[in-house]
């Protein structure tokens, strides 16, 4: 057995497994004053839970009132890679946390005009980004959906080797870059929605290392997120998320598959 049928098929128990408990819950519940758990830039508190080739991903979002009163609030916490090389299946994977992402996201429900900041640190490479972008939800297509996002970002990262060769100590900001993208949904039923989620990063300034080779060892980077979700009723749904890059194979790319319920 191939890597990438080992894979499909871990995936495929492990719906199988996430399914059963989760369609426990009464699916004809129906319930008021909640959010479309389908929409990209829906504000809503939430907890989620995931397995992926890197191990366990919590997820922990909150709503809050920003005081405006055409604009709601999000904050959003993920913890990735919780004990992967128990229940991951990936190479050289350790035990200890992978990674995290901080994200507050602000939207106005009138407009459907987002922004958002973001905040991602690999614990491994000690290494991250910090960007600010805005989203705008366009008129709905048929069944599908489009939110585009521009924004710029500064990298992170400690004790890096800089241009001359020499490693700069402690933390410093290597470089900056301009992130474009785009949010797609594709409504297949009321209860089944696809997402296909590109975004390009390219570097901006900065140091010599970080322009040529700051993205997967080059100057910039094509990243796609595919996305199968299942809504089993208003409060909770199971997702699938798929990851690669135009330089990492989608077989080699982070799989995970999650639950998430709404408070």
């Amino acid at each position: 057995m191939n890597r990438t049928t080992s894979l499909v098929t871990k995936i495929a128990s492990l719906t199988l497994l996430i399914s059963a408990s989760a369609i426990a819950e009464d699916a004809t519940t129906s319930e008021d004053g909640l959010a479309d758990m389908s929409d990209p830039l829906a504000v809503f508190t939430m907890a989620g839970a995931g397995i992926t080739n890197k191990g366990i991903n919590l997820k922990v979002a909150k709503s809050y009132d920003t005081g405006v009163d055409d604009k709601l609030g999000m904050n959003l916490f993920e913890l990735k890679g919780i004990y992967g090389d128990t229940l991951g299946w990936e190479d050289n994977a350790n035990n200890s946390i992978d990674s995290i992402r901080v994200r507050n996201l602000t939207v106005n429900p009138n407009t459907g005009l987002g922004a958002q900041i973001d905040l991602s640190y690999d614990f491994n490479s000690e290494s991250g980004t910090l960007s600010y972008s805005l989203l705008q939800a366009l008129p709905q297509m048929g069944r599908f959906n489009l939110y585009p996002l521009a924004g710029i970002g500064v990298a992170v990262a400690n004790n890096t080797l800089q241009d001359d060769g020499s490693i700069a100590s402690g933390y410093s900001f290597p470089g900056t870059f301009a992130t474009v993208g785009l949010y797609g949904k594709f409504t297949v039923t009321d209860q089944i929605w696809l997402n296909y989620n590109p975004i390009w990063n390219t570097s901006l300034s900065g140091s010599t290392l970080f322009k040529d080779h700051g993205f997967e060892n080059h100057s910039s980077v094509l990243m796609h997120e595919f996305i199968v979700s299942y809504q089993i009723n208003p409060r909770s749904n199971i997702r699938y998320f798929a990851n690669w890059s135009q330089h990492t194979d989608f077989s080699d790319g982070d799989q995970r598959i999650e639950y998430n319920y709404q408070f």
